[in-house]
C-alpha cells in the first residue's frame, strides 16, 4: 500500500534544525560568498576572448548555486506546508529570502557583464560548445541587463522586497492560516472546518442546502477580514507598480508576457478565441441544474457532485487504485512517465492526507539536488483528485526528463509548465471516461472532465478580467474592498455568460494565486497550458514514437520562446486561431457526448 505522507527525511534529515539541514546551509552560504567575491573581481576584467574560461565557470557554480537555493527553499516551505500556520518555519523562510536577495547581486553582476560585452565577443562567447546548452537563458541575461537600473538601486530594490512584495505575500499566508468555516451540517450539527477543508467542501459537498450554507459562511468569513486581504492586494500591486514604473515598463501586462516567453498577439488570440466560445457551457449548466434537480445555479454548484443517476451511486477511489489508474494510463503514451509516476508514489514524494493543519490547494517542487520531486495536496478519493495528483505529476515529469540538462534548461516558463500537468490530467480524465461501466457512470465522468475546461475558459478568464481592471485602478489608487468585490463579481458575470445566479465576491481574497509575489498574472498560464496541451494530446495520436517526440517538446521548453517552441515541434502559429480552435473542438466534442448521454437521467 502506498503512503499517504510523504517523505522529506530523504532529503535533509532531521528536520530544519536538523545536522543536515544546516550543514547544507551553511554549504550555500560559503558557495554564495565565493560566487559574490568571483563576479566582483570578473566585474573589473576586459571583456575579451580571455575571459570565457572564468566566466563559463562562473555560470556553472551560479546554475550550482541556484540548485541548492531551490532544494533548501522546497525543504523549508514543504515542513510549513504540512504544518500550517506554524510559526517554527517563519524566520528560516525568511532568512532564505534574505539570502536570496544576496544572490542578486553577483547575478546582475553576471547579466551586465553579458550586457555590454560586444556583440561579436557575445557571439563568440555563446557560439563555444560548453555554453550551446543554456545559449538562450545566457542571450535572456544579456537582454535582462537592458531593464537594470544602477547596482546600488537594484541592491536596495531585492532588500526592499523582503519587507514589501515577499512580506505582503507571506502576511497573506498567515491571514489564511488562523481562518476558520463554521456551518450546521445535514444532520443540524454545528461543524468548524479551516479555510482550506471549506474550498474542498464547497466543491464536492453533496448536499444541495448544506453546500449552499458553507457557501454563504465562507463568504462571510472573508467578508470579516476583507480589509485585511484588501491591504494585502492593494500593496502587492502597489510595490510591483512601483518597479515597475522604475524600469520605465508603463503597461503592467509587460512583465507576466516576458515571463512567460510568449507575445501580447498570442495572448490576445488565445482569449479571442476563448472568449466567443464561452456561450458553448451554456446547454451543459442548464443540464447540470436538471441533473441536481435545482432551478438555479449557484457558485458552489459548478462542480458538486450530481447525486444518483439512475442505479449509478458514485464510488470513492482508494489511494491506491488511483495511483494504479494514473500508472497504467501514462503507460499507454510513455512507459518512462509511468516509471516516474511509480517511483513518487513508491518513494513517497507525495503529501496526499485529508487532515486540519495543512496548507489550502496543491502544488509540485523539484528538489533539484537530489534530482527529485515533491507534491503537496489533499485526497478525499474522488475523480478529481485523481486528475489532481496526475495534474502535479504531469509537473514533476517535466522536470524528471530535464535532471541531465544543465540547472538553466529547468527555468521554463509558467505557461508551459502548465502544458506537461495539464497533458497528464487529460490522459487521466480519459481513461476515467473510458473505463465507465455505464452510461450513468460515463456522465458522472464526463461531468468531473469538463470542470476543466469550464475553468480554464470561464473561472481563469473572470481572474484575468478582474486583474485586468484591479490594475488599472491601482495604478491611480487604492482599490478599497467594496470596489474588489464589485470588480470580481462583473468580471465572474462576464465569464460565465448569466449561467450562474450566485457568485463569490469574495474569490479575489480566497485566491492564493492572486497574492503570489513572484508571479503577477498567475492566471492566464493555465488557460494557455490547458489549450496546448489539448494541442499536444491530438499531436500525441498522430506520432509514430509519441514519447520521443514529447520530451523533445519538454527539454525545449526553457531554451526558446513559446512561439518557436509551437512552431518547432507542433508546427503552428500561436498568433493566429486555428490552432486554438482545434482545443475547442475537444472540448464540444466531450459536451456534445455529455449532454446525449444525460438526457435520459433529467429529473
Amino acid at each position: 500500500m502506498y503512503q499517504l505522507n510523504w517523505n522529506l527525511d530523504s532529503i535533509y534529515q532531521g528536520g530544519v534544525n536538523g545536522a543536515d539541514f544546516q550543514q547544507h546551509l551553511a554549504e550555500f552560504k560559503k558557495m554564495l560568498q565565493q560566487f559574490t567575491q568571483t563576479m566582483q573581481t570578473l566585474a573589473d576584467r576586459a571583456l575579451d576572448e580571455k575571459i570565457f574560461p572564468t566566466l563559463t565557470q562562473a555560470l556553472d557554480v551560479y546554475q550550482t548555486l541556484l540548485s541548492r537555493q531551490l532544494t533548501l527553499d522546497l525543504f523549508v516551505n514543504a515542513w510549513a506546508a504540512d504544518n500550517y500556520g506554524n510559526p517554527t518555519y517563519r524566520p528560516i523562510q525568511v532568512q532564505l529570502e534574505q539570502l536570496a536577495t544576496q544572490v542578486i547581486e553577483p547575478e546582475q553582476i553576471l547579466q551586465r557583464l553579458l550586457g555590454v560585452m560586444p556583440e561579436p565577443v557575445f557571439q563568440k562567447f555563446v557560439a563555444q560548445p560548453t555554453i550551446g546548452q543554456i545559449k538562450f537563458s545566457v542571450q535572456e541575461m544579456r537582454s535582462t541587463a537592458q531593464r537594470l537600473l544602477a547596482p546600488a538601486t537594484e541592491k536596495l530594490l531585492k532588500q526592499m522586497q523582503l519587507d514589501g512584495l515577499s512580506a505582503w505575500s507571506s502576511h497573506y499566508e498567515t491571514l489564511v492560516g488562523g481562518l476558520t468555516v463554521k456551518y450546521v451540517d445535514e444532520h443540524n450539527q454545528e461543524q468548524t472546518i479551516s479555510a482550506g477543508q471549506a474550498l474542498n467542501e464547497i466543491d464536492g459537498y453533496p448536499d444541495a442546502k448544506v453546500r449552499a450554507r458553507i457557501m454563504q459562511a465562507y463568504e462571510q468569513m472573508w467578508t470579516q477580514v476583507e480589509d485585511l486581504a484588501a491591504d494585502t492586494l492593494n500593496h502587492l500591486a502597489g510595490a510591483r507598480l512601483t518597479e515597475q514604473r522604475a524600469r520605465h515598463e508603463t503597461d503592467f501586462l509587460a512583465e507576466p508576457l516576458r515571463l512567460n516567453r510568449m507575445s501580447q498577439a498570442t495572448l490576445e488570440m488565445m482569449w479571442q478565441v476563448v472568449e466567443a466560445h464561452q456561450v458553448m457551457f451554456k446547454p451543459y449548466f442548464k443540464r447540470r441544474a436538471e441533473l441536481l434537480g435545482v432551478t438555479e445555479l449557484g457558485w458552489q454548484d459548478q462542480t458538486a457532485p450530481l447525486g444518483t443517476l439512475g442505479n449509478y451511486q458514485p464510488q470513492k477511489m482508494s489511494y491506491d487504485e488511483t495511483a494504479q489508474l494514473i500508472i497504467e494510463n501514462f503507460a499507454k503514451y510513455s512507459p518512462k512517465m509511468a516509471q516516474f509516476a511509480q517511483n513518487a508514489f513508491e518513494k513517497q514524494w507525495i503529501e496526499a492526507e485529508n487532515r486540519p493543519g495543512k496548507q489550502p490547494g496543491g502544488w509540485m517542487e523539484s528538489v533539484p539536488d537530489s534530482q527529485e520531486s515533491r507534491i503537496f495536496l489533499t485526497f478525499t478519493g474522488s475523480p478529481n483528485d485523481a486528475a489532481t495528483i496526475a495534474h502535479e505529476l504531469g509537473h514533476g515529469f517535466h522536470t524528471e526528463v530535464l535532471k541531465n540538462l544543465p540547472y538553466l534548461r529547468n527555468d521554463y516558463a509558467m505557461n508551459v509548465a502548465e502544458t506537461a500537468s495539464t497533458f497528464a490530467e487529460l490522459v487521466v480524465n480519459d481513461a476515467n471516461v473510458k473505463k465507465a461501466q455505464s452510461d450513468a457512470e460515463r456522465v458522472a465522468l464526463l461531468d468531473a472532465k469538463l470542470a476543466n475546461p469550464i475553468a480554464m475558459f470561464m473561472n481563469i478568464n473572470a481572474r484575468y478580467r478582474f486583474e485586468q481592471q484591479f490594475y488599472q485602478e491601482r495604478k491611480v489608487g487604492y482599490v478599497p474592498a467594496s470596489r474588489l468585490n464589485e470588480m470580481m463579481e462583473a468580471a465572474q458575470k462576464a465569464a460565465f455568460q448569466g449561467t450562474l445566479t450566485t457568485w463569490h465576491p469574495h474569490f479575489w481574497a480566497s485566491k492564493l494565486h492572486f497574492y503570489a509575489d513572484d508571479v503577477p498574472f498567475y492566471n492566464f498560464p493555465y488557460t494557455f497550458g490547458y489549450l496546448f496541451s489539448l494541442g499536444i494530446y491530438t499531436w500525441a495520436k498522430k506520432q509514430p514514437d509519441f514519447e520521443a517526440a514529447y520530451i523533445a517538446l519538454l527539454q525545449d521548453t526553457a531554451a526558446m520562446t513559446t512561439e518557436e517552441l509551437a512552431q518547432k515541434h507542433l508546427h503552428v502559429d500561436l498568433t493566429q486561431p486555428d490552432f486554438w480552435e482545434q482545443g475547442v473542438k475537444a472540448i464540444q466534442a466531450d459536451l456534445d457526448e455529455y449532454l446525449t448521454l444525460s438526457a435520459q437521467f433529467v429529473k
